[in-house]
């Protein structure tokens, strides 16, 4: 996978209506070390294969697909990923007609959120969040936003850099993702804010517009964990700077992390972005 394949595969992403936040070219390119995605093409249909706890895997994002080809995939690959809603409730009979074993894949569902409910934070359901902010407010008057882009880079680069020095094991985290996703800014249709305090800054977001434009995937959130507030603030302001064409803020997933679960769901999601995994047949 390289950079030149962007404006490639790019388009057919963007496109598609189910909103997996893994379905863009920067999420597939910037973790494609950590995956070993290769990409390849068969007629027009794109194919990504990639490796992980020494299975192979791959995914099909952009388009229908026969069984034919399946079956050929599954000759040298372990199991079947990130397969989407859609295209199960068009292609479920195929699949267990073949003997494919189709399983929900929780620990990856992407957490949806309406963007008005996270920009305004009202009524008892917000309650909580909105006394963070409100305290984040009291305590720091002296805040700024400003966008993320090559001139506010180095500002965000900051705050990952200390993020990442209070982390026991930067190298298992998104910290080599996320620094390259801001060295490479220029080169993605992603973004983001930077928030600053007293002219420091101390948090920011990057994300992407998927689903026609409709949502915001959020694929990056850093701040400096000594301003409390920062990380319920920076998430306030972006869905606040955010365009009234965006309806649907995607926070992505949980990863199975019970911590990280809790904290999604206090945000109250008004859905999730299903994914499931297929595996061959059992013999």
């Amino acid at each position: 996978m390289s950079l030149e394949m962007a404006r490639i595969i790019s388009p057919q992403l963007v496109r598609l209506p189910d909103g997996l936040s893994e379905y863009s070219f920067a999420g597939f390119y910037l973790f494609r070390e950590r995956y070993n995605y290769q990409v390849s093409f068969y007629n027009d249909l794109l194919i990504l294969s990639g490796e992980r706890d020494g299975k192979r895997f791959f995914i099909t994002p952009c388009c229908s697909i026969g069984m034919d080809v399946v079956d050929d995939l599954f000759k040298t690959h372990d199991y079947w990923k990130l397969v989407s809603p859609a295209f199960l409730e068009t292609h479920r009979s195929e699949i267990d007609r073949a003997g494919y074993r189709i399983t929900e894949d929780r620990d990856n569902y992407d957490y949806l959120y309406n963007r008005s409910d996270l920009a305004t934070l009202s009524g008892k359901r917000f309650h909580k969040k909105r006394n963070h902010v409100n305290a984040f407010e009291n305590t720091y008057p002296d805040r700024s936003v400003a966008a993320l882009d090559l001139s506010t880079r180095d500002d965000a680069l900051e705050v990952l850099e200390h993020w990442a020095s209070n982390e026991e094991h930067p190298e298992n985290t998104d910290y080599k993702a996320a620094k390259e996703a801001l060295y490479l800014i220029d080169q993605f249709a992603m973004s983001g804010i930077v928030v600053y305090v007293e002219k420091r800054p101390i948090a920011w977001t990057l994300a992407e517009l998927v689903s026609d434009g409709s949502m915001a995937a959020v694929h990056f959130e850093k701040a400096r964990v000594e301003y409390r507030g920062a990380y319920q603030w920076v998430n306030f302001a972006f869905a606040q700077a955010l365009p009234e064409t965006v309806s649907l803020i995607n926070r992505e997933q949980d990863l199975g992390e019970e911590g990280m679960r809790q904290a999604k769901m206090t945000y109250r999601p008004c859905g999730f972005v299903e994914k499931y995994r297929i595996d061959r047949p059992e013999h």
